[in-house]
């Protein structure tokens, strides 16, 4: 009996102490009052995931706006660095990568090697860089937050809330209004090739222009979102969200339900007084960030739900997929259609899918003419083997999208 009480006690101290077993949380604060206009279990502990990475890039505007950084100041790459987990750059033990760089490859790629890369040139170490990461925190107003790394693998003792990350969302927007803008990238150039985002409610609901996804085993799928309607911006974090799809549903839905809610413009609230900025000549948040054009608003449809990409294997987390290596050998085929405007519009629908499943893989459009007709194949590639193209096409299968394994 003895021994069924320690094991049991031991059990509940593991649950208690894992935010991974927390239930799903979110809140949705005004960002220009502090506001929190709706909320459910905020306070409670979650692993950040690639959230964190808002701390890492907040501390790297920190030294740029002081001068200690500069955006085309190089940074050596460690091999500690190069060895994390994808999602990444790819980036080679002893290279060097600029500033913008690294931020680019930490808003839209969520790339964990640049990450690391500049924790350990402002920090040294992970750890000492990830103690300025949760004294800054403290100093924001984040109460319930600890990091334990720049990148947000899941690590004993890193959580934060959602209330703390809507804390930090809109910290980012104030202290940094120009820069905050390079969270609404849908995409970077890196190296020559172009490197897709994938925070998919950014490109399927009007608005909405940042900020981040986040994702491991542990703390499940995680968003934090801005949304800007008549001038006025919300800040919306969701936590512990069982499925991409289920998380950015809801997500959708709250902003839905609390852009008609905010109140008007006004100074900023208690919230983020532990930030130490006021605002000069009455400016909020949202006069300073620049406000998107963008389409009207609409409630989101079920149609669009049903097309956001699970992000299971996309994003970074306990586990990643590798890109394939790419030679001349393979490529895989989408479809094949007989006129070029067609294969156009094949391509643009099914392009972010493919590098979502397959990073890396590049699309094109092949014509080849046959019994008096010219037809237009829509392809991606090119694969190392036989085998790498299958993998691919199986991956692309489970996504509901046709594939052909097809050599060069």
């Amino acid at each position: 009996m003895k021994t069924i009480i320690v094991s049991l006690l031991l059990c509940i101290t593991a649950i208690l102490s894992n935010p991974a077993n927390a239930e799903p949380s979110w809140v949705v604060l005004d960002a220009s009052t502090g506001k929190v206009l709706g909320q459910d279990k905020s306070n409670t502990p979650h692993g950040p995931a690639s959230l964190a990475k808002m701390m890492t890039v907040y501390l790297t505007f920190e030294a740029l706006e002081k001068g200690k950084l500069h955006w085309n100041d190089t940074i050596v790459v460690s091999k500690n660095a190069s060895q994390k987990i994808p999602l990444k750059l790819w980036l080679k033990p002893g290279s060097t990568i600029t500033v913008r760089e690294a931020v680019n490859g930490m808003i839209v790629h969520s790339a964990n090697d640049a990450a690391t890369a500049m924790a350990e040139h402002l920090g040294t170490t992970e750890a000492g860089f990830a103690r300025q990461m949760t004294q800054r925190a403290r100093q924001l107003g984040m109460q319930n937050t600890v990091f334990r790394n720049p990148w947000g693998m899941t690590e004993k003792g890193q959580a934060t809330t959602a209330y703390d990350m809507a804390l930090l969302a809109i910290a980012l927007m104030r202290d940094f209004p120009k820069d905050y803008a390079l969270f609404a990238q849908r995409s970077f150039v890196f190296r020559g090739k172009e490197i897709r985002g994938h925070n998919n409610l950014m490109y399927r609901y009007a608005g909405v222009d940042g900020l981040k996804t986040g994702y491991t085993d542990a703390s499940g799928f995680n968003l934090a979102s801005s949304l800007v309607e008549n001038n006025r911006r919300i800040v919306g974090v969701v936590l512990g969200g069982k499925t991409a799809r289920s998380r950015d549903d809801q997500m959708a839905g709250l902003l839905a339900q609390y852009s008609s809610s905010a109140a008007p413009n006004g100074d900023l609230g208690n919230a983020l007084v532990a930030g130490n900025k006021t605002l000069k000549g009455g400016l909020t948040v949202a006069s300073l960030v620049p406000i998107p054009q963008s389409a009207p608003k609409r409630a989101p449809q079920a149609a669009d739900v049903a097309s956001l990409i699970d992000e299971s294997l996309i994003e970074q987390g306990d586990g990643g997929v590798v890109p394939l290596k790419t030679t001349n050998a393979w490529n895989i085929q989408i479809g094949a259609v007989e006129s070029r405007a067609a294969a156009d519009r094949l391509l643009n629908k099914v392009d972010r899918v493919v590098h979502s499943a397959i990073p890396g893989a590049g699309g094109f459009i092949e014509s080849s003419a046959k019994a008096g007709r010219t037809i237009y194949r829509v392809r991606f590639g090119r694969f190392e083997d036989a085998q790498a193209a299958k993998n691919a096409c199986a991956e692309l299968k489970r996504r509901s999208l046709a594939c052909l394994p097809v050599r060069m």
